[in-house]
């Protein structure tokens, strides 16, 4: 246990790895201040000495990870040239769909204030699956530059069609199913085509 009037060096992801561990292990009825505190070590209430409450730690949770998650989509550009256009989709599509943990989304989502919050945080400018699926988009435009991916793909439209996916699975992906590798696997194949493979396009 962390004494009183001590700093802690990354408080916030240290509080923020607990609640995902408090959740994982049971459930969303057991988050609590006193139970992510107690996860991780720290003095009772020095969540709320930070934050302005469990739906604000809960809403700035779901943005933290949100904001990680585009940071990695943003690096897709200099992955351009690299590997092949499919692995470098299913890498950023399994990132963000293991970027939270289930049970924090859906528990985002029943708590009214923590859900406001984080859409407002958006309708602000807080990065989310808007920025992932513009990011996607210029990294899809490079690649077509580069000749990896067919001149006529419409890339916004498949930035967004893997987003929703990946917003669908996150929401459904519950404790105990499997990964959907497989499943995005078959939907960035579906999408980019001969890319898949990292071939430049046929000159004709």
């Amino acid at each position: 246990m962390s004494p009183r009037g001590v700093a802690i060096p990354d408080l916030r992801e240290r509080l923020f790895d607990a609640a995902q561990r408090v959740l994982a292990r049971e459930g969303p009825a057991a988050l609590t201040s006193r139970a992510i505190t107690t996860e991780a070590g720290c003095a009772k209430g020095l969540l709320h000495a930070h934050f302005d409450g469990l739906d604000a730690f809960v809403a700035e949770l779901v943005l933290d990870r949100f904001a990680r998650t585009a940071r990695q989509a943003e690096e897709l550009g200099s992955r351009a040239g690299h590997a092949t256009v499919a692995e470098n989709l299913v890498t950023v599509a399994l990132t963000l769909v293991n970027s939270l943990h289930p049970t924090v989304v859906g528990l985002a989502m029943t708590r009214a204030e923590s859900s406001a919050r984080v859409r407002q945080a958006l309708a602000a400018g807080a990065p989310g699956f808007a920025s992932i699926e513009a990011a996607i988009t210029a990294y899809l435009t490079e690649e077509q530059r580069l000749g990896r991916l067919a001149s006529g793909t419409d890339t916004a439209t498949v930035a967004l069609a893997l987003v929703g996916t990946v917003h669908h699975l996150l929401m459904t992906n519950w404790t105990g199913t499997p990964v959907p590798r497989e499943r995005v696997e078959r939907l960035v194949a579906l999408l980019v085509g001969p890319a898949a493979a990292g071939r430049p396009e046929p000159r004709r």
